[in-house]
Order: structure tokens, then sequence, then C-alpha cells
């Protein structure tokens, strides 16, 4: 169920559920050894956290805070360049980088006008860490209807990667229910053991969010503020929290450095790819296919291996692209055919043959059902 729908679900005396989604994106990302700002690092021809933006928005949310931090500047102007119609989104600045607690904190303070609540009416406050780009909308739909139907004050997502080294472990008690998170480097070699762990995504009932989060302290070797130390302090007051394990591990991938990115990528792709394939796209070899999530392609094309498609690329019906074709912010006609050529800014008239060994200079125009011939440059 998607979020829009579950902001009508109804549980005992509760009618209406606004959604609203806090996301995380102030951390430099110093490991990922780049001069760019973490979340604007590209996936697929996007910026990462643009990614988990889209996600929200298709999954009903209509609005939604960025709190940035590092390069605050150019994080506002390049997400807002970009962001779906559909949905509101503020920017709000982190001024001292203390913690994810800290951030949910700063984010609080621009919720929107129309988020009133009483009593069981609370609204729900999504947060997820601006580096997730794999989230889906499906498991942020989930976690919403999760969290109503459990009649929880916060619901973590947990995963059971095949590798849990690196992550918080996820602590139940003896009658299973969720009562702490406990970092690696905090952790017995018992707990260690444990393969659930945090992925850095909650839903939390507004009402209770903001009295939590000023009890965390900020009492450890990082002298930060831990938005998971909000579950045990919850857990502790007796209020319940559940937990939404997702069963894809992949999909909670947290980008924090270079090789993550590529890992991130790699499986991004393989998603486009299957959505192209889906409805009516050839590809003679998908593993050595390379299309950017802003571009376009009509049903009963045929991409051979070597193809990158990239920018606002626009393909038509029945073309036939590749092999060894690189196609950036380019339209294709229905019908074309396009092999080995590099172009750029091009536009290709319907029926026309390019290539083979060909480059289109920005701008050039390629008239329908014509033939450029072979070893040229248009300009």
């Amino acid at each position: 169920m998607k979020v829009k729908d579950a902001i009508d679900f109804e549980v005992g005396p509760v009618s209406i559920r606004p959604v609203f989604a806090a996301i995380l994106a102030a951390g430099e990302g110093t490991r990922m050894r780049s001069s760019r700002p973490k979340t604007l690092a590209r996936i697929c021809g996007k910026p990462m956290g643009m990614h988990v933006i889209d996600a929200l928005a298709s999954a009903g949310v209509e609005d939604a805070v960025v709190v940035v931090g590092h390069e605050a500047e150019l994080v506002k102007a390049s997400l807002s360049e970009s962001g779906p119609s559909d949905m509101r989104i503020r920017f709000v600045e982190q001024a001292q980088l203390l913690g994810t607690g800290d951030a949910l904190s700063v984010a609080l303070t621009v919720l929107p006008d129309n988020l009133r609540y009483s009593g069981s009416e609370t609204p729900i406050v999504l947060v997820v860490p601006g580096d997730t780009p794999l989230i889906t909308p499906e498991t942020l739909g989930k976690l919403v209807d999760t969290h109503i139907e459990s009649r929880a004050s916060a619901t973590l997502v947990t995963a059971v990667p095949d590798d849990a080294f690196g992550y918080g472990r996820i602590i139940r008690g003896k009658d299973g229910q969720i009562t702490n998170i406990i970092e690696e480097r905090d952790a017995t070699n018992e707990q260690k053991e444990i393969k659930e762990i945090n992925t850095g995504i909650y839903a939390f009932n507004l009402d209770i969010l903001a009295p939590t989060l000023r009890r965390i302290s900020p009492k450890n070797s990082q002298r930060e503020y831990y938005l998971t130390d909000a579950i045990s302090i919850l857990s502790e007051m007796g209020y319940l929290v559940s937990a939404l394990q997702v069963d894809d591990a992949v999909e909670t991938l947290g980008v924090n450095d270079q090789i993550q990115l590529a890992e991130a990528e790699k499986h991004f792709r393989r998603r486009i790819n299957r959505l192209w394939m889906a409805r009516g796209v050839t590809m003679v070899d998908p593993d050595a296919v390379y299309i950017a999530a802003t571009v376009e392609i009509g049903k009963d094309t045929t991409i051979w291996p070597g193809v990158h498609l990239a920018g606002n690329t626009q393909i038509g019906s029945s073309v036939e692209i590749g092999p060894d074709t690189r196609l950036l912010d380019c339209s294709v006609g229905d019908g074309a055919r396009v092999t080995r050529c590099e172009a750029s800014g091009a536009d290709i008239g319907a029926g026309a043959v390019v290539g083979p060994w060909v480059v289109l200079s920005r701008g050039a125009k390629v008239e329908p059902d014509s033939s450029t011939g072979s070893f040229i440059t248009l300009r």
C-alpha cells in the first residue's frame, strides 16, 4: 500500500495520519574522498539524495524537509532544481554537525503548518538518510502501514545482510520486542553475532518524538546526539517499538565510500534495465547497457551491448541502438538506427540511419529517413 493510501487507514479512532519526511543529508562524507557533498554523488545520472526524494514522492509523501550542512547552498541548489512537482521540499541547515539526533531536531523546526495533531491523531514522521538511494516507494509505504497497524510509537526498517559488520545491531527482549540498537564498536562479541541490523530508516509518532529527542545525551566517544538512542529511550519509557524487516537487504544499502557508490550504481542500473525490459524494450546483454534514470525509451526498441544513454535522452519506438554507442541529451525518432555513435545534444529523425563511426556534435540534426554514412563528424 502506498503512503497516500495509508494516510486514510483507520485504526480505532484514527481517521487521518499526515505523513512528513525528514531527509538527513548534512554530513560531509569524508570517506568518499571527494570535494562533492556525498548526497550529490551521482547514481545513474541523478544525485543520490534525489533518488531518496523521488522514492518518497512516489510513495505519496507531499511534505519533506532536507537537513543540509556541509556545502549547504550547493546541496539546496542541486536538489531543488530537479525536485518532483508534487512534493513540497523545505531545506534547513544543521549549523553544527552534532549527529543524527540533532539533525532530526533541526528538521522538526520547519514542520508544515498543516501538521496539527491531538491524541492518537498524531502525524507520522518518516526519517530517511540521504545516502540510501536504493530504498523503494513500496518499502516506505509498508513502513507506514506497519507503523499504523502495530500502534507503535516508532518503527524501524531492519535488514539481514550477508555481512553485518559495521552496522548497528537490533537488540530484542525475551518477548521479541525491540529494546535497543547497539553500534558495532560498542557491541559485545555475542551481540556482534546478531544478524538483524538497523538501516537508519524510521517512522515516528510526532507527539512523542520531540520530547524523546530532548532526552538524548551526547555522552559518547563522538560527542554527538545519536538518533539510535531514541529507541532505547522509548523502550525504557514503555512505548512500543516495532520493525519492518525488508526481504532484500540491498535496498537499504548506505553509501559511505566510492566502493559502495559503485555497488549502488550497479544495483540501480539493473533495476532501471529491468523496468525498461518490462515495458517492451529488448536488451541483448543488460549487464552491458547503461541507462540514466532521466532517459525515456519507446517499446520495441532494441539495445545492443556497449550502449550508454545519459541526460535527457529521448528514444522513440522500434529504434535500434548500438553496439558501442553513447547518447547524451539526444532525441531519436521512431524506427531510427544508430550504430557506433558518439552524440551530444543531437536530434536524429525518425527512420534515420546513423553510423557506424559517427560523431554528432551538440546541435547536429539528422533528417528523417536520411543516412549519415560512416567515419564522419556532423556539427
